[in-house]
C-alpha cells in the first residue's frame, strides 16, 4: 500500500525532538516547511548532509522556510551528534530541530522507510528522504536517495524555489530551470488570460504542431 506521497497531508503526528515535543501541524503553521530523514546519527554521510542544511539556513530563511530534520536515535543522541555537525561546518549552526525516532513509528507515518537498510538488530532504518510541504500541510514534492546517496542541497532549494514560483505566478520550470531564467505558462491558461496575467509579454515557441503550448516569460 502506498505511503505518504505528493498531495498528501502531512499527518498531525506528536514528535519528541532536540527542541522539545509538538505536533507537525503546530509546528508548521502556515509555512512552507522541509521535512528530511536520515538513516542514523553518527554516520558520514548525514554528517555533512545536516552540515549542508545548517549551512543553507540562510537560504531558506530568505524563502521564509522551516526546517525539521529525523533520524532514528534519540535526543541525547542528536545533542552529541550536533556537536560533531557543527564542527564538519565551521560557523554553520544546527539551528533546527530534529526528530527522534528510536522505535520506527514516524518514518512509517511519513513514508520514509529503506526498504533495504537495516540496524544490526534487524530493525528498519530511515530513508534518505525529503519532503517539501505547503503551507495547506500537504506534500508537494519528495526526494528519496538510497544511503549511499548524498542530497544535493542546491536541488533542494531550486526545487523549493520552482515551487514557491508556481503557487505565485500560474507558471511551470522548464528543465535545468533556475532562479531568473524564463519560466513557461500554464496550458490551462489562454493566450488572452496570459496577456492580462503577463502584461511584460510572453514568447511563443514557433513548434511544428502549430500547437501554441510552450509559452516563456519571466516573472
Amino acid at each position: 500500500m502506498p505511503g505518504l506521497t505528493i498531495g498528501d497531508s502531512v499527518p498531525n503526528l506528536q514528535v519528541q525532538t532536540n527542541q522539545g515535543n509538538f505536533k507537525l501541524h503546530d509546528f508548521i503553521g502556515d509555512s512552507w516547511t522541509i521535512i528530511f530523514s536520515h538513516p542514523g546519527d553518527f554516520t558520514p554521510v548525514c554528517t555533512t548532509e545536516l552540515g549542508k542544511m545548517a549551512a543553507y539556513v540562510p537560504e531558506f530563511d530568505k524563502r521564509e522556510v522551516k526546517l525539521l530534520g529525523l533520524s532514528c536515535d534519540d535526543v541525547k543522541s542528536h545533542n552529541e551528534w550536533i556537536k560533531d555537525i557543527e564542527a564538519y561546518i565551521p560557523g554553520g549552526k544546527v539551528s533546527y530541530p530534529i526528530i527522534a525516532d528510536p522505535n520506527r513509528e514516524i518514518i512509517k507515518q511519513l513514508n520514509m522507510v529503506d526498504p533495504d537498510e537495516k540496524d544490526s538488530s534487524g530493525k528498519q532504518l530511515p530513508s534518505r528522504a525529503l519532503h517539501i510541504v505547503g503551507p495547506d500541510h500537504q506534500v508537494k514534492l519528495s526526494f528519496l536517495y538510497p544511503a549511499s546517496t548524498g542530497r544535493n542541497m542546491d536541488e533542494v532549494v531550486r526545487a523549493l524555489d520552482s515551487l514557491q514560483k508556481a503557487m505565485k505566478h500560474k507558471v511551470a520550470t522548464p528543465a535545468n530551470w533556475k532562479q531568473g531564467d524564463p519560466v513557461v505558462i500554464s496550458p490551462s491558461v489562454s493566450s488572452d488570460q496570459a496577456k492580462e496575467m503577463f502584461p511584460q509579454g510572453f514568447q511563443t515557441v514557433d513548434l511544428p504542431s502549430k500547437k501554441e503550448y510552450l509559452r516563456f516569460t519571466n516573472v
